[in-house]
């Protein structure tokens, strides 16, 4: 076994590893990935259906919990990294929101039906 596995098994199986592995610190974010997960998942759906209330307090929370997570002693690397994935989905989010509801996505939509309706109408002879 080369050197570098030799140390991460080592590593893995220590008394310190074991005992985060029991905690809050690594518990806590494990649960939170449901948020960036739950907000990727919802990336292919309409953007009809986003609220942009909830985007706006979920992008707050994140940050709000990724300044925690730093500042936090010791650093909380998953906790971070958890939020840090869910700021960057709800911004993603709120410039689809922003988009379809301000910049003519809506129109677009409504446009689109429209023609895929009068084109889907039997022709009169």
């Amino acid at each position: 076994m080369s050197s570098w596995t030799h140390k991460l098994t080592e590593r893995l199986l220590s008394k310190e590893f074991r005992s985060y592995l029991c905690s809050t610190h690594f518990w806590g974010p494990v649960a939170n990935w449901g948020l960036p997960l739950a907000a990727m998942a919802d990336m292919k759906k309409d953007p009809e259906i986003i609220s942009g209330k909830m985007t706006a307090a979920l992008t707050i929370y994140s940050l709000v919990f990724m300044r925690f997570a730093w500042m936090v002693n010791p650093r909380n690397h998953l906790l971070f990294a958890c939020h840090f994935a869910n700021e960057t989905c709800q911004l993603t989010q709120g410039m689809r929101f922003v988009k379809f509801h301000y910049l003519g996505g809506k129109e677009a939509k409504a446009a689109e039906a429209l023609a895929e309706t009068s084109n889907n109408t039997p022709a009169e002879n």
